[in-house]
């Protein structure tokens, strides 16, 4: 697993993810139970992770959308 960003706003993290998904690759939530015990003040980021094979794939989607 690669981490591709980490972010605690749940707008950009959603951004984030359908942005991978429409570029082929599937993305892992990170930390989002633990952020979400915490009662999401921002004190845990979040984070997104994609396969080793697709950590390349993910951060051309990525830098083409200006992330």
């Amino acid at each position: 697993m690669r981490i591709v960003a980490t972010t605690n706003c749940p707008v950009r993290l959603s951004f984030l993810i359908a942005l991978l998904r429409d570029g082929g690759v599937e993305p892992i939530l990170l930390d989002g139970q633990m952020a979400a015990v915490e009662g999401s003040i921002g004190a845990i980021p979040r984070r997104l992770a994609v396969a080793r094979d697709d950590e390349r794939q993910a951060l051309r989607v990525l830098r083409e959308a200006g992330e």
